[in-house]
């Protein structure tokens, strides 16, 4: 991802028009993968096979979308894409894609009717390559706003944002798409707290837990290494991840977020799990500051 190598490979559909879109990740055979989700309102499909205790070790493809749960359709293009080319996990009755599906809450920013489907899904698989995609208002993170949490009239553009960080021969990449109901981190908040001269706003969705739009958020991301690991090794990973992006996000994993990541592993170089975790939570939180100063470009 975002330079990784290895046969990882980027591809983007994207709508400026109803502000929507979706971005593919498509991972080289015999990938591992798990994940984790912190946020309390997700939008996900067979997240649960991540799960270090499930059978499925292996991932084929992870796919961001906007469209909120609607937007999870546009993994059945990705399925449809992985199987042409002979792609997924043996059975008797042939082979099974492997594709995992996160979903954000983009509907009110452009027109919510229009949500990445199948066809878009499929769309976004044939672009994808290896190499540097695009970032910021693109895919997943073309109808992406964050800077929610204390009312509505304060959001700022997300966006996709990405990193990519190399120790010696060991790679790292994260690419997220910002949708937060928090902010950038820039420490104001938590001076403010520690200070007691944090004002609590009457539009905080902090302040009314029945609010409708409150669970209209969600920060998605995948993490890359070229590094060797097993199922429960990528689900650590996965936990490092969301270190950074508590780093970098403030509030981050709140009730109407739909915080998680996945994590990839391709298995080429072998290094320290440790090191990999301290890779992760940096690309992470790298990927999602990336967004708060130039849109992710």
């Amino acid at each position: 991802m975002l330079g990784i190598g290895g046969g990882v490979l980027v591809g983007h559909w994207t709508n400026e028009a109803a502000l929507t879109g979706c971005t593919v990740v498509v991972f080289p055979e015999g990938t591992t993968a798990s994940g984790e989700i912190r946020g309390g309102a997700p939008a996900t499909r067979d997240f649960a096979l991540l799960a270090p205790e499930r059978t499925v070790g292996r991932v084929d493809a992870v796919v961001l979308s906007g469209g909120s749960a609607f937007g999870l359709a546009a993994a059945d293009g990705v399925m449809r894409w992985c199987e042409e080319r002979g792609r997924g996990f043996e059975t008797r009755g042939g082979r099974v894609p492997i594709v995992v599906g996160l979903s954000l809450y983009d509907l009110t920013e452009g027109d919510g009717s229009v949500r990445p489907g199948p066809d878009e899904g499929y769309a976004a698989a044939q672009t994808a390559h290896e190499g540097y995609p695009p970032l910021g208002q693109v895919g997943a993170g073309t109808g992406a706003t964050m800077n929610k949490w204390r009312g509505a009239e304060r959001r700022e553009p997300g966006g996709l944002g990405g990193a990519l960080l190399e120790v010696d021969d060991v790679r790292v990449g994260a690419l997220v798409a910002v949708n937060a109901s928090g902010a950038i981190n820039d420490g104001l908040v938590v001076d403010s707290l520690v200070t007691g001269t944090y004002e609590h706003q009457p539009a905080d969705p902090f302040a009314d837990g029945d609010d409708p739009q409150a669970p209209t958020n969600t920060t998605i991301g995948v993490v890359a290494t070229n590094a060797v690991l097993d199922k429960l090794g990528c689900f650590r990973v996965a936990r490092s991840g969301h270190s950074g992006m508590a780093r970098a996000v403030l509030p981050a994993h709140s009730d109407g977020d739909g915080d998680a990541l996945v994590v990839g592993a391709t298995g080429q170089v072998e290094a320290d799990c440790g090191l990999i975790r301290l890779m992760a939570a940096a690309a992470v939180e790298t990927a999602i500051r990336s967004v708060g100063h130039d849109g992710g470009a």
